[in-house]
């Protein structure tokens, strides 16, 4: 007689878009209108383009292949490194660049925030930073936008260094001033007691010559609530979830160094590294060493919405009009650099969707 043996409980009903059998993609986004945005940063993979829209079922450099290719004499204006793209609700696509390919110190002028108009398709506006806000040890990841403070809004954008001080960047979008806010604080830092574990195996740095080293990324993850007050942040290399008003983050005349005051602890959400909010005020974030999603009700309870072995490390959310939560899995962990220079990704990489039943949280 054969024993069955228990196994574990998956469960969620989510579907793939769109399946990726060339370069490793981190970043998607999708705008009012339903057009779906994705994001290749440069970090060893053959990227051709590193910002792409979906059309027809394939994929096509954005806003043009001129825009994508990197070019020494106007670095200001091509795209070098896409982290992230994040779609505003009202006709713009905002394109986060690094300026850092594979890691490396950000090219002068490189690191910037770029907005694309959607309807002509064309650059409208670019963003860059002084060296006292992109430091040589930044990695822009993440960003989000509040249309409704200030003249033109301001945009929230998380710095996630791997060998430097994590923060929130603070920018004005009508003058393009910039400031760094809880640079190098506690809740925008690597949890150093971590040990991050996924697929059951200590997700490290292990390099080609055996050495080993811990992997700690700073500040990620980053959401907004609906009404534009609060924002939510946590660090890669952390299970937990901090907020604080977008208020007190705008108001400089509040040190830096007080900060810290302000910062709400919400607990532990598990390890994330993208996270979005709906309109009903419910946070999704991703689960990566539980292959899971998870949402968090504005009063603190959270609950698992799916888990399962295909969602192999969930990078980025969007929150699509056709109130789907759609989300990049990339297999992150598993690229060379935690292998000891083997590359472990097995293709196709992919974005899936689930329904949650909530548009996304408003800006304007």
């Amino acid at each position: 007689m054969q024993m069955m043996l228990p196994s574990e409980k998956y469960f969620g009903k989510f579907e793939a878009v769109f399946l990726f059998y060339g370069a490793m993609p981190t970043g998607v986004t999708v705008s009012e209108t339903g057009r779906i945005f994705i994001c290749f940063p440069r970090w060893g993979d053959d990227v051709k383009f590193t910002v792409a829209e979906i059309v027809r079922g394939t994929l096509q450099p954005y806003p043009s292949l001129d825009a994508n290719l990197v070019s020494q004499s106007n670095i200001t204006a091509s795209f070098i490194c896409v982290q992230s793209v994040v779609a505003d609700g009202k006709g713009t696509l905002w394109v986060l660049d690094t300026g850092a390919p594979n890691f490396s110190e950000p090219i002068k002028g490189g690191a910037k925030l770029v907005a694309v108009d959607l309807n002509t398709n064309t650059i409208r506006s670019v963003f860059t930073f002084t060296e006292d806000v992109v430091l040589p040890t930044t990695y822009l990841n993440d960003v989000r936008f509040d249309f409704r403070v200030g003249k033109a809004g301001y945009a929230y954008i998380t710095d996630s260094s791997s060998r430097g001080p994590g923060a929130i960047i603070v920018v004005d979008l009508e003058t393009g001033y910039a400031w760094r806010r809880l640079n190098g604080a506690n809740s925008t830092s690597p949890d150093l007691f971590l040990l991050p574990k996924v697929e059951g195996e200590i997700l490290m740095n292990r390099n080609k010559d055996g050495s080993t080293s811990p992997f700690r990324l700073a500040s990620d993850g980053i959401a907004i609530s609906p009404d534009g007050k609060i924002l939510y942040f946590c660090p890669l290399s952390s299970r937990h979830l901090y907020s604080i008003s977008t208020e007190v983050l705008r108001d400089r005349t509040i040190p830096d160094m007080n900060l810290q005051d302000h910062v709400k602890y919400w607990g532990e959400k598990g390890a994330s590294d993208g996270m979005i909010t709906g309109a009903k005020g419910t946070l999704y974030a991703g689960d990566y060493e539980n292959n899971s999603i998870r949402k968090i009700l504005p009063n603190g309870i959270m609950e698992t919405i799916a888990h399962d072995p295909r969602i192999l490390w969930p990078d980025t959310f969007s929150i699509g009009p056709d109130q789907y939560l759609y989300f990049i899995v990339n297999q992150l962990h598993r690229q060379a650099r935690f292998h000891y220079g083997n590359d472990l990704r097995h293709k196709p990489y992919s974005l899936l969707r689930m329904k949650i039943d909530e548009p996304p949280a408003p800006t304007f």
